[in-house]
C-alpha cells in the first residue's frame, strides 16, 4: 500500500497518469435540499390540477399529459408514479402501453390527440413548427381554457421531471 496521495500517481506510475477519479457523491435530492421551493412547486401542481378540473379535463387526460411528457423527458421516476395513478383512475394497459407511439394508432380521442400533441410541444418548443401545427389542431378540439390547462400541465410536469432527473430520485419496486 502506498502512502502517496489520492491525486498524485503512485511512484511507479508513468509520469503522465491521470490522477484517480474522486470518489462519487450522491445526488442532492433538491426538493429535500430546497423544501420551500419544492413546496411552491407542489402548490403550483396542486392549482394547475384544479384548472384542469375546471376546464373539463378529466383526470385520465391529465395523467396521459403527465406520462407522454415524462416520457420524452426520460423520468423514469415520473413515469412510474404516473403510470400508477392512471391505472388508479382507470386507464388501461393497452393504452398506456401504445402512448408512445400515439399518432400511429386509434386508441386515442381527437380531444386527447389535440392535447397530447399541445404537451409534446411544450415540451419541446424550439421545434416552431410541430408547436404551430399542435397548437392549430388543439384549436379545433380543446376550448380556450382546456388549451390553457394543457399547457400549464405540461409545464408542471416539466418542471418535476427536472426534480426528479437531477436529483436522481429512485424507482423502487413495488412492496408485496
Amino acid at each position: 500500500m502506498s502512502d502517496t496521495a489520492p491525486d498524485h500517481p503512485a511512484p511507479d506510475a508513468a509520469p503522465d497518469a491521470a490522477p484517480a477519479p474522486a470518489p462519487a457523491r450522491r445526488r442532492v435530492f433538491v426538493d429535500k435540499q430546497s423544501p420551500k421551493a419544492y413546496h411552491a412547486l407542489t402548490q403550483t401542481s396542486e392549482a394547475v390540477r384544479a384548472t384542469a378540473a375546471d376546464a373539463g379535463l378529466d383526470r385520465l387526460l391529465v395523467e396521459l399529459i403527465n406520462l407522454r411528457v415524462s416520457q420524452i423527458n426520460g423520468c423514469a421516476y415520473c413515469l412510474d408514479v404516473h403510470t400508477r395513478a392512471a391505472l388508479r383512475a382507470g386507464e388501461t394497459t393497452q393504452r398506456l402501453g401504445t402512448l408512445a407511439a400515439w399518432r400511429d394508432t386509434d386508441l386515442f380521442t381527437p380531444r386527447e390527440r389535440a392535447a397530447l400533441a399541445l404537451a409534446e410541444a411544450t415540451t419541446v418548443p424550439a421545434d416552431r413548427a410541430a408547436q404551430e401545427s399542435a397548437y392549430t389542431t388543439a384549436r379545433q378540439s380543446l376550448t380556450d381554457d382546456e388549451i390553457s390547462a394543457v399547457i400549464w400541465v405540461a409545464i408542471t410536469i416539466n418542471a418535476f421531471n427536472r426534480v426528479s432527473i437531477l436529483s436522481k430520485h429512485p424507482v423502487r419496486a413495488p412492496r408485496d
